[in-house]
């Protein structure tokens, strides 16, 4: 597999089981561009800065087409005569079952999302409308903070994952390529998927995942760190992150040695059903079970009524409209959609090695419409609980001043859990769901990592996969450090 070279002699000495190219080049940039970031913090960030805002400016408008034109294509395959063809061979079928499936995908991607936006964002919204002419906190705010949460968070988030999945799963399950990015690229490529192009592609699918991964976990650990500080007399510092990093990295770490089927499986199917807890809770508990009842239906209604709209829409009158201009959809819609983007090599490849077996549209149903439904529910539950709290029609209240006059994003759920009975015990497990939420997102990303590396689903040696997720957790850490 390591081929020849003083690499691949390397990766022998070291006893591992990878393409030596695509590791040693993934690991070497990956330092080099740490040390970069640690030496010439300030030159990096303009540069970045500078390239974000040309991006934003000039390409917002494709990033948002793009997405949505990626959602009617899914729609049309799975409802379409190729919707019975499977990932895999016509008599292969499904590894795992329908809830641990479901788990173990939904735990893999935004579950920490939903957690850190659950409030936070219809708050945001609320107080803030995106759309001009629409009054802070009216009954018109939050029923617009809400189709944006849904908008940003449901359907569109999840084609970012389903699409690359039923590519990688489709080609590589039916053709019998590595299970690599470089495979979707083999109607174009053909043979060339083994050479320097097909290894290029792979390195920069192994940055994309281990960066991105961090952004993420490092949103999860302010998080963690926020409830902690509320919980005990730990305060919300770098150093109390880092620590909640390292802790983390070892829970992802032993996940990563125990493997597939009894790690990453056992803690999704733990951590969803403590996150249904959660929101079973607040439904049962704040006094507005009907309210909220009724509000799950008609957000449904209303953010399907506004998908079309929402999905074209993209602030063009801005100009004539608000003071700054253009730029409350790059700070929001398509940050999240790049930001999505950099997720969808790890979560497009995890998606397809534990969905081997589905068909086409078993999967498009599973990974785009299953998902979606639940964020429906849970931001209906959280963010009308949310909103009804801060004062609907009235002037805002806590929750506006801790997200949006203070900017203390990572401290709205627990703000808001204290508004709830046993607030000390919610607030205690809201901080371990956001820990398991931020450590099933690690351990899947370090091995989807190894399996680009190595080519198959069969896991590498155990220091392999160790060296990812120490690798994730040290990225994470150093990006906090840099702030």
């Amino acid at each position: 597999r390591a081929g020849g070279g003083p690499l691949a002699e390397l990766a022998r000495r070291l006893g591992l089981r990878t393409d030596s190219t695509i590791f040693f080049v993934s690991a070497g940039l990956m330092v080099v561009f740490l040390t970069l970031m640690l030496v010439l913090p300030g030159q990096i960030n303009d540069i970045f800065t500078a390239g974000r805002e040309w991006i934003v400016t000039n390409l917002g408008w494709f990033f948002i087409l793009g997405v949505t034109a990626w959602l009617v294509f899914l729609a049309w395959v799975a409802l379409s005569r190729y919707g019975h063809l499977r990932l895999g061979g016509d008599d292969s079928r499904p590894e795992y079952r329908n809830l641990s499936w479901f788990a173990m995908l939904f735990a893999g991607g935004i579950g920490t999302i939903l957690m850190f936006w659950g409030v936070a964002e219809p708050i945001s919204h609320f107080a803030n409308p995106p759309m001009a002419g629409v009054e802070p906190h009216s009954v018109q705010a939050s029923q617009e903070a809400m189709n944006f949460s849904l908008y940003h968070l449901s359907l569109h988030t999840w084609v970012i994952f389903t699409l690359p999945g039923l590519a990688f799963g489709f080609f590589i399950y039916r053709y019998n390529l590595p299970l690599r990015v470089s495979s979707v690229f083999y109607p174009f490529l053909k043979e060339r998927i083994h050479g320097p192009i097909g290894k290029a592609i792979d390195i920069f699918a192994v940055l994309g995942t281990l960066f991105g991964v961090a952004v993420s976990m490092g949103l999860g650990t302010s998080q963690i760190a926020a409830g902690l500080e509320e919980l005990t007399p730990l305060p919300d510092s770098v150093g109390t992150r880092v620590a909640v990093i390292t802790v983390l990295t070892a829970v992802a770490v032993t996940s990563i040695v125990v493997g597939l089927d009894k790690g990453v499986k056992r803690l999704s199917n733990l951590n969803i059903l403590m996150a249904v807890g959660l929101m079973l809770f607040v439904l049962f508990t704040g006094g507005e079970l009907v309210f909220l009842l009724r509000q799950i239906f008609e957000s449904t209604g209303r953010y399907l009524e506004s998908i079309v709209g929402l999905s074209l829409w993209n602030d063009a009158m801005a100009d004539y409209t608000k003071d700054g201009g253009w730029g409350w959809q790059g700070g929001w819609t398509v940050f999240y959609w790049a930001w999505t983007v950099t997720w969808a090599p790890f979560m497009g490849i995890f998606l397809a090695r534990i969905s081997k077996g589905r068909t086409i549209r078993q999967f498009v149903a599973g990974v785009l419409v299953a998902p979606s439904a639940f964020t429906v529910v849970w931001f209906a539950i959280f963010g009308w609980s949310a909103m009804r709290i801060d004062g609907i029609g009235g002037d805002g209240g806590e929750l506006t001043r801790e997200v949006v006059t203070e900017g203390q994003v990572p401290l709205a759920m627990f703000e808001f859990f204290s508004n709830y009975p046993l607030v000390t015990l919610i607030q205690g497990i809201a901080v371990v769901v956001v820990a398991l939420f931020f450590a099933t997102s690690s351990d899947s990303a370090s091995l989807v990592v190894d399996m680009l590396c190595t080519g198959d689903d069969d896991p590498g040696p155990v220091r392999q996969r160790v060296f990812w997720g120490l690798s994730e957790g040290l990225l994470a850490a150093s990006l906090i450090v840099l702030g």
